[in-house]
């Protein structure tokens, strides 16, 4: 009842008031996991036949033996291979202070020699000439220059020239032995003939008899030379 129905002598109007058991209310209990759950378990197995260092090690593939190309053959009925590089030139008088498995070595083997022997000559001919021609008072340095020159101009020209004329007469004389069937005198002196006259062959017929002439001479001395000594 209101204070105004007090005042006036009204009666509050019976309202419809459902009266409902109140239901204690539901308490909502979670239920925690038990720690005796069923988890997924993974399961380790080791493998006792995986190899490990000691089963790779004592493997017969690691044995150094088996490794090797010639391995399980039969060395007695294995037939090796003849290699004809080795053998030396059989053509007469084809030996020399060297032995000489064909034309190739005689063309490196001569060639080589004949052009450090030239530029040596030619170096030793620079030096003398390079200290005669710088006077005696002069500067230390200017008789150094002046012997500097005149053995890079003598040296390799000589060096370059005598290179020539051996490479070319070491192909002739080696061509001349293969169709003669032998190497002697003969061959040196016309290989070096053909050689000294065709290194001189833009100068003219003079020089060329005159050239000719010179590497005819050496090579008939180092044939002589060559036959009595080797």
């Amino acid at each position: 009842m209101t204070l105004w129905d007090s005042l006036t002598g009204q009666r509050p109007s019976s309202s419809s008031t459902s009266s409902s058991s109140a239901s204690p209310p539901s308490t909502t209990t979670d239920t925690a996991p038990s720690l005796t759950d069923s988890a997924p378990t993974t399961s380790f197995t080791t493998d006792l036949s995986a190899p490990d260092a000691s089963s790779i090690l004592s493997s017969p593939y690691t044995d150094p033996s088996r490794l090797h190309p010639l391995a399980n053959l039969n060395q007695d009925t294995l037939d090796y291979l003849t290699l004809e590089d080795s053998a030396l030139s059989s053509l007469p008088g084809a030996q020399s202070a060297l032995p000489s498995r064909g034309w190739s070595d005689d063309l490196c083997y001569g060639t080589g020699v004949t052009y450090l022997g030239a530029l040596t000559l030619g170096g030793a001919w620079g030096l003398t000439e390079g200290l005669n021609r710088s006077p005696p008072n002069a500067p230390p340095k200017l008789r150094l220059n002046s012997v500097l020159n005149s053995v890079t101009r003598r040296g390799p020209f000589l060096g370059n020239s005598a290179g020539v004329i051996a490479l070319v007469y070491n192909l002739v004389n080696s061509t001349i032995g293969h169709y003669r069937g032998r190497h002697d005198g003969v061959n040196s002196v016309v290989a070096g003939a053909l050689s000294g006259m065709l290194f001189k062959s833009t100068k003219g017929l003079r020089p060329m008899l005159i050239s000719g002439g010179l590497v005819a001479s050496a090579a008939g001395a180092w044939a002589i030379t060559r036959k009595a000594l080797f």
